[in-house]
């Protein structure tokens, strides 16, 4: 694997962790209170359509990254509707 493989996949996976902590924050706390809805929304269609380009361009970096965190801005999405 070449470095460039390498550096993409590391940096891919830790850009999967950025909406963990808020998920596992909300989860435990059980409150969505002050979670931004709109922010989510909008990461939610920012990630479906950088999975979209991903597609295109044949990046399985690209796709994997941003399936995580959109499965992530789903959650809390989720999480924001069941704790409102």
């Amino acid at each position: 694997m070449a470095f460039v493989d390498i550096l993409g996949y590391s940096a891919g996976a830790i850009t999967s962790l950025t909406f963990l902590p808020q998920v596992i924050k909300t989860w435990k706390e059980k409150s969505a209170k002050d979670i931004s809805l709109l922010m989510f929304l909008i990461a939610a269609i920012n990630e479906v359509m950088w999975i979209w380009y991903g597609a295109l361009l044949d990046n399985w970096v690209i796709i994997l990254t941003n399936a995580i965190v959109l499965s992530m801005s789903l959650i809390m999405i989720w999480l924001k509707y069941r704790y409102k």
